[in-house]
């Protein structure tokens, strides 16, 4: 179980280093702007609210919430609502869906980019005297077509991953035992 939050503690810190440095870089090679691009925590939060126990991922998504929060300049507690709603709806989701059919899967992720916009945006003009951009819908419209053409493989890549590390653990404790 450790081992299990050990892994999920590795995957958070990746894809936020992933997320503030080396695509702010790639995107100004390209002069494009980073705001184009979703939010990758957010299909990790629906890979564990697809194929990991509730029980065990509650901990990680408050936790990754909460440091999420830390680093944003958005109200405190706003990405740790967006990730529990999100986790809330996969959870949803998974009792309608046959998430086994990997086909499904670029849709749930293009789904949860759009909820967690509407998330994000409904609580600031809640909370806050903020107002939409212009160009709110258009970018809105690129997360979820960017979510659309890698989420399904970034969901399949978690899943794989983490197959891999759960084998790899009873190996190494079975070569334990066994000794």
């Amino acid at each position: 179980m450790i081992a299990t939050y050990g892994f999920y503690a590795c995957i958070c810190l990746i894809l936020m280093i992933f997320q503030t440095t080396v695509m702010p870089f790639f995107f100004s090679m390209a002069e494009l702007p980073v705001s184009r691009c979703y939010d990758l925590l957010i299909p990790f939060v629906l890979y564990l609210g697809i194929f990991r126990p509730a029980g065990e991922s509650l901990a990680v998504i408050f936790f990754l919430g909460f440091i999420t929060d830390n680093f944003s300049a958005g109200p405190f507690g706003m990405f740790t609502a967006i990730y529990f709603w999100l986790f809330a709806a996969a959870r949803w989701k998974i009792k309608f869906l046959h998430t086994g059919n990997y086909v499904i899967l670029p849709f749930i992720a293009a789904l949860g980019v759009l909820e967690g916009n509407i998330i994000f945006f409904g609580a600031l003009v809640f909370l806050t005297d903020y107002r939409f951009p212009a160009d709110a819908g258009k970018t809105v419209a690129e997360q979820v077509l960017w979510a659309l053409c890698s989420g399904g493989f970034f969901l399949m890549f978690l899943n794989y991953l983490h197959k891999k590390w759960d084998r790899w653990l009873n190996e190494c404790f079975e070569k334990e035992n066994e000794e």
